[in-house]
């Protein structure tokens, strides 16, 4: 796998796990630039680091593949995307997580 495709879903990975730690009220829609990042690994049979798998809810020496199916079911449905300042929280919610 392209190192620079690696790097990118590692950033996706570190800002689903800030996303995810949001209360889903509060939470910002999943934002559209995890598509890049998941695309890229979709279908990728390698296993993502143990840590990755643990951060997305999925079982040791899961794929990158599965991985990104992680972000694409995130993505599926939506009908907005945030802005950057939105993300991961919605505008107007200053509750922490």
């Amino acid at each position: 796998m392209h190192q620079a495709a690696n790097v990118q879903f590692e950033r996706a990975v570190q800002e689903f796990v800030r996303w995810r730690a949001v209360p889903v009220d509060a939470r910002s829609p999943a934002p559209a630039w995890w598509w890049g990042p998941a695309f890229e690994v979709l279908g990728v049979p390698q296993p993502m680091p143990a840590q990755w798998c643990a951060s997305l809810e999925l079982p040791d020496k899961a794929t990158y593949s599965a991985g990104a199916e992680i972000f694409l079911n995130a993505l599926a449905g939506q009908t907005s995307l945030p802005w950057p300042e939105e993300f991961p929280r919605k505008t107007g919610h200053m509750d922490t997580a």
